[in-house]
């Protein structure tokens, strides 16, 4: 989960078109997909507190392997952040504290560190001060503005103060959605349930029908039932499951006999408890049809594979010849080695289940971690981003744990004892 996290963190830094960059776009007269002015006036067009203040809000103005560290909570990070310049290259500055009206004095010294007057004992260990010369702030100047080799000539002292706090993801906390400006793990939990909904019922379908319908198609194989019902389960997992939903909303919801969209209805707390079963029934119908639309041939075609490997072993063969029946042969002593590939694969299928799918719940306009996830990448949002991931992250890991407890469970040749 670290390697997934630390990856994509690191990734989200280095690649153009971050929401970091969109608005240093705005600040430099740039438009969506031209550019209003040239590089050069850009760059005499922003002022270096401008772009300090950019570079906070985003946490650019580190290196990106210690931001990592702050969002995972081994250092602490900076909040409640607040700046001002040394005007005219005077030894103080005025810093107004974050949230209020009252100002504090910085002074720098000799050696470019400061001390901060006018607070209290208690006050003097909550805030810290950092100084930023001009020296500094040209790394992060020629970092971010296109072109640039200098800044200006009368660029001053910069002061800002700031409370460091553990606030990352060993201490629980996933941040604040730059776009909502919500905290992401209230946001996940909201959405989870409902992504939670769909899985759960996806996965008692899937292996309610596929694993009985896998089974027969092994027994009967070559038969009229196996040949038709593996042209019906092909000619599902050929069809995307966001494209059989763009279809289903224009052909059979736009008909007006199923809603076009949402988890429930606007009035589902005024129904009836079977008002509100049949509500939920009924928006939840065509999602999942697309859910499973491509699963079914998978696992279906996985049961029915290795339990016909199974049945053509020696063992099962000598089982026979000894005067067992056929119907036990093959749930006795084939089904259980035949299930260890299908147990494999359970904890990724969860996972995945319960993360929901972005395009599916976008196109039905499901309000769950899928939906969130897809506006968390249209918006640029780069805190939720990392939310999603690690919870995603998460249940892979858990996942993965699932597994090895169903393998250690169906395979035989496992024993704890």
């Amino acid at each position: 989960m670290l390697g997934i996290t630390a990856l994509v963190f690191m990734i989200m830094r280095l690649v153009p078109g971050g929401p970091m960059e969109e608005d240093m776009k705005r600040l430099m007269g740039q438009g969506e997909g031209k550019v209003l002015r040239s590089k050069e006036m850009s760059g005499i067009s922003l002022k270096p507190e401008q772009l300090m203040k950019v570079a906070g809000q985003y946490d650019r103005d580190k290196p990106a392997f210690r931001h990592y560290l702050e969002w995972l909570g081994a250092l602490p990070r900076d909040t409640r952040k607040s700046a001002a310049l040394f005007e005219n290259n005077s030894p103080s500055a005025e810093v107004t504290i974050p949230g209020t009206i009252r100002t504090v004095t910085v002074k720098r010294n000799n050696n470019d560190e400061g001390s901060i007057e006018g607070l209290s004992e208690a006050e003097q260990k909550q805030w810290a001060v950092r100084i930023q010369s001009p020296a500094d702030q040209l790394v992060i100047w020629r970092k971010h503005v296109p072109g640039a080799v200098k800044m200006p000539d009368d660029t001053p002292y910069r002061a800002e103060i700031y409370q460091p706090k553990f606030q990352g993801l060993l201490q629980g906390q996933l941040g604040r959605s730059i776009s909502y400006q919500d905290p992401v793990s209230v946001m996940i939990r909201k959405r989870i349930p409902i992504s939670l909904f769909y899985g759960i019922i996806e996965i008692l379908l899937i292996y309610g029908i596929c694993l009985p319908l896998g089974i027969v198609k092994a027994i009967k194989h070559r038969s009229w039932l196996d040949n038709s019902t593996s042209v019906m389960v092909f000619a599902g997992y050929a069809i995307p499951g966001y494209a059989l939903g763009a279809l289903l909303v224009v052909f059979v919801c736009a008909k007006g006999w199923f809603p076009m969209g949402g988890f429930v209805s606007d009035d589902f707390s005024d129904l009836s408890f079977w008002g509100q079963c049949k509500d939920l029934f009924m928006h939840a119908a065509m999602p999942m049809v697309c859910y499973l639309v491509g699963a079914f041939a998978m696992m279906t075609m996985m049961v029915k594979n290795s339990l016909m490997d199974h049945l053509a072993a020696d063992y099962v063969r000598t089982a026979i010849s000894k005067g067992s029946s056929f119907k036990r042969a093959v749930f006795g002593h084939a089904l259980r080695n035949s299930l260890i590939p299908l147990a494999t694969t359970i904890g990724g299928i969860v996972g995945i289940f319960i993360s929901g799918s972005m395009l599916i719940e976008k196109i039905f306009d499901i309000d769950g971690f899928g939906l969130l996830q897809f506006n968390a990448l249209l918006e640029r949002d780069e805190t939720l981003m990392m939310g999603t991931l690690t919870i995603s992250a998460f249940l892979l890991l858990i996942g993965n744990i699932i597994s090895d407890i169903a393998v250690a469970i169906v395979d035989p040749k496992i024993s704890f004892e």
